[in-house]
């Protein structure tokens, strides 16, 4: 971000970075306590590395309904509305085959680990849930685990972004691992964000500037989070109907949308589609770069070239 009157933090989140950006640097205080507080409940409600989260008490009820929070309800509603849109491509019924894969703690330390054992495991999918919002309950069928990752934490930055802007009255952007939601008036200049394989890199990384002013952003990689097994290195976005990970084709797809969470589930969709998500994202409008194995670039929907603003959304 490049501006003189910015107010900037950045601090560890939900096993990633997050980085807040404020345009009045005395609303920094409050809208860093909003965002934490906004993180520290998705994470209670949604983390399954958690003993004490509700999502591994729902996995543990058994194929029991079970009452859960309204926070709760929302994200997996939001994660059974990603697999209705993608038509199955983004489904949070993977944990069992995360799991599988070696995927079963905290992703540092599984980085850091061994190389984990592959075992075999398939995918109930998405339609084996059972959301009931008058009781707000959920019934997930025993044996099967849920993993609200991609989609709770797009979600989570999108309510942090407004819950900031909201305690502050100033412009906000949230990124929760790159992926980023904007709320209230941006600069003058719109935020302009660095787009590379990994949110961590540097601004001399390859990639590309580009400037934002309202919706969200969101990047998927098959780069950054990878880990070994002993069938070689895996990355973590699984492909439902095989239950492993998603045969490459683009290495980043990065979208814009309407909201971090809209843009999250197509980012995703794209690496399991491969070569169909080009026709695919450009039907839905949304402008999206995606960059093959071998870097090759590709712009779609009015993805703008270098230094260009995105149009709103």
């Amino acid at each position: 971000m490049m501006s003189t009157r910015l107010g900037y933090d950045s601090f560890p989140a939900l096993g990633s970075t997050a980085v807040l950006a404020v345009t009045d640097p005395d609303g920094l205080d409050a809208a860093r306590a909003a965002v934490r507080e906004v993180i520290e409940e998705i994470d209670l409600a949604c983390s399954r590395f958690r003993e004490d989260s509700e999502i591994t008490a729902l996995t543990r009820a058994g194929g029991s309904a079970v009452r859960v929070s309204p926070l709760l309800f929302e994200a997996v509603r939001a994660a059974v509305r990603a697999a209705e849109l993608t038509d199955g491509d983004v489904d949070p019924t993977l944990g069992s085959a995360l799991r599988a894969l070696g995927y079963d703690r905290d992703f540092e330390e599984v980085r850091r680990g061994g190389p984990a054992r592959v075992r075999v495991s398939t995918v109930p999918g998405w339609r084996a849930l059972a959301l009931e919002e008058r009781t707000m309950t959920i019934q997930v069928p025993d044996g099967v685990e849920l993993d609200l990752g991609a989609t709770a934490k797009a979600l989570a930055a999108d309510r942090a972004a407004a819950h900031a802007h909201a305690a502050t009255g100033a412009g906000v952007l949230v990124s929760l691992g790159g992926d980023m939601a904007f709320g209230g008036e941006p600069p003058a200049e719109g935020w302009r964000v660095r787009v590379t394989d990994d949110h961590r890199a540097g601004p001399s990384a390859a990639g590309q500037w580009i400037s934002l002013r309202t919706g969200g952003l969101a990047t998927s990689s098959v780069q950054v989070r990878r880990w070994l097994t002993d069938e070689g290195p895996v990355h973590h976005l699984l492909d439902p109907a095989t239950g492993r990970p998603a045969e490459p084709c683009w290495r980043t797809v990065s979208v814009c949308a309407g909201t971090c969470l809209d843009a999250n589930i197509a980012s995703t969709a794209a690496i399991v589609r491969g070569e169909r998500a080009v026709q695919w994202l450009s039907a839905l409008g949304l402008p999206s770069r995606l960059v093959t194995l071998a870097g090759t670039v590709v712009h779609v929907a009015g993805w703008p070239p270098a230094g260009e603003e995105l149009p709103s959304r």
